[in-house]
């Protein structure tokens, strides 16, 4: 049986027992804080292009800095949480969110907008550590996997009310107002988890044996924020520096290399190689990074792309595209979110996880019978079926297999891990799906030859992540007996 989180609870440093619904009430609060950092900005950009008098490319690198930002500091945070404390590491992640946010409420200028977006990224591994967090308190696998996907459902959207709130404050208010509303959530979130959670660490280790691998943090930080640069700069085709995206693969493949030598000789490494070795690690991994990049760009860049495009789509405005494709898709998955947890925990994870990715399968291929089809019905229905297949589905399960596979003595190295896979798989998707559409357009752009394109490569990576799927192992403990 694969060693997971699951087959014993953590170590508690607290008193009596804290009672679910407020440890959930204290756990939604800071899950909420953080989607709003991820998402409520999205609609106002162009508020604070004209604010700023910026570039659409200057904005747009505020926004890559703190999805980096996230990405990075979820590679170590989850683990520095089980040696000093789970709820010390979270309240400082959300009190730095709230550094952040009034950093850019308080931005006139383009590098202190940049500067408070890379503060706010410190809050990257919110779900997972709100995860692991749940995982010490509940152990019954049922009512686990029912909270789990209440809980991360949210991390896929709230419901499409972040970005029309944002949307809206920034028409009457300046983009200014959408850092003040996301302050204020996060210092409520601060004061909820320092008050109603409950501290823990991992289980097994000596106090004076928990000593953090700074040297190993530090390579794969490099290792990961290169390839991540990279994929960001592969993703302007055209206009890409190429040399530059080559130099920075080549960082990452030999900051990588020393962090797995690093590893192997440390006495406390970030994670034993051994454990990278498990199909535990590796296979969620892989199936994370095939299933983000054969599906984010699709949902978040082609579906409402081709909705407002005039000459071969919908000619719809980016607000009429949103409330057709976005809104629908989030409602969708936080809906079936909490569905989903429960089912995985009752008939198993992999079978779930799978059942989902048939259904982004089915999905990405109703989408390209929608392009030479004029109907909005299929667009609509085709937003709605993703969101329950890998919003609802894939991704609640992809985020709980990273919790209930985790090793039981270092919790903390999957969840990271996993995001961090996330973030590389949407980057990825954005470069490779792209180019793939760039490829196949013609020149006329009369013909929906290049999102078709676009889209069957995001059907096959999907097809691999289900065969990648079947080789990780079937977490035992966390699933419910017969």
């Amino acid at each position: 049986m694969n060693a997971s989180l699951a087959d014993a609870p953590a170590q508690r440093t607290g008193g009596r027992p804290t009672r679910v619904w407020v440890l959930v009430t204290a756990l939604l609060a800071a899950c909420f804080a953080f989607q709003l950092n991820a998402s409520m900005l999205s609609p106002a950009l162009k508020n604070v292009e004209d604010s700023l008098g910026a570039t659409t490319a200057e904005v747009g690198l505020t926004q890559t800095a703190f999805f980096t930002s996230a990405a990075l500091f979820s590679l170590f945070l989850p683990r520095l949480g089980d040696l000093v404390g789970r709820r010390k590491v979270l309240t400082g992640m959300l009190a730095l969110m709230v550094v952040g946010c009034v950093v850019a409420a308080l931005a006139q200028s383009v590098p202190v907008l940049f500067a408070g977006r890379v503060i706010q990224g410190v809050s990257g591994p919110t779900v997972p550590l709100c995860l692991i967090m749940l995982r010490n308190e509940v152990h019954e696998p049922k009512k686990y996997g029912t909270l789990l996907g209440v809980i991360t459902a949210v991390n896929g959207g709230i419901a499409g009310v972040d970005s029309i709130a944002g949307g809206k404050l920034a028409d009457n208010y300046g983009f200014h107002s959408v850092f003040w509303v996301m302050a204020v959530v996060a210092a409520l979130a601060t004061v909820l988890v320092a008050t109603l959670t409950r501290e823990s660490v991992a289980d097994g280790t000596a106090e004076s044996e928990r000593r953090m691998d700074w040297p190993g943090v530090a390579l794969l930080v490099v290792s990961v924020g290169a390839a991540l640069i990279a994929l960001n700069e592969a993703g302007k085709l055209g206009k890409a520096n190429w040399p530059l995206v080559a130099g920075l693969l080549v960082v990452a493949a030999l900051a990588f290399a020393l962090f797995w030598r690093t590893e192997d000789r440390s006495s406390h490494p970030l994670v034993a190689t051994r454990h990278l070795r498990e199909r535990s690690t590796w296979a969620l991994l892989l199936t994370t990074v095939l299933t983000m990049t054969g599906v984010f760009a699709v949902m978040n860049g082609m579906i409402p792309a081709f909705a407002q495009d005039a000459g071969i789509g919908f000619g719809m405005s980016a607000e009429q595209s949103a409330w057709w494709t976005l809104t629908p898709y989030a409602l969708a998955g936080l809906a079936m979110g909490p569905l989903a947890g429960r089912l995985a925990a009752t008939y198993g994870y992999g079978r779930i996880l799978r059942l989902g990715l048939v259904g982004s399968v089915a999905t990405v291929v109703l989408m390209i019978v929608m392009l030479h089809g004029d109907s909005r019905a299929l667009l609509l229905a085709a937003s709605l079926l993703l969101g329950v297949t890998y919003a609802g589905i894939g991704n609640i399960v992809l985020n709980g297999l990273g919790i209930v596979l985790s090793p039981r003595d270092n919790p903390g190295f999957l969840p990271g891990l996993n995001a961090g896979a996330f973030n590389l798989g949407a980057g990825l998707s954005f470069a490779l799906l792209y180019a793939v559409q760039t490829a196949a357009q013609p020149a006329d752009k009369a013909s929906v030859g290049g999102y078709s394109a676009g889209m069957i490569a995001g059907g096959v990576l999907l097809l691999i992540a289900l065969l990648t799927s079947f080789l990780i192992p079937k977490p035992v403990a966390a699933e419910a007996g017969d």
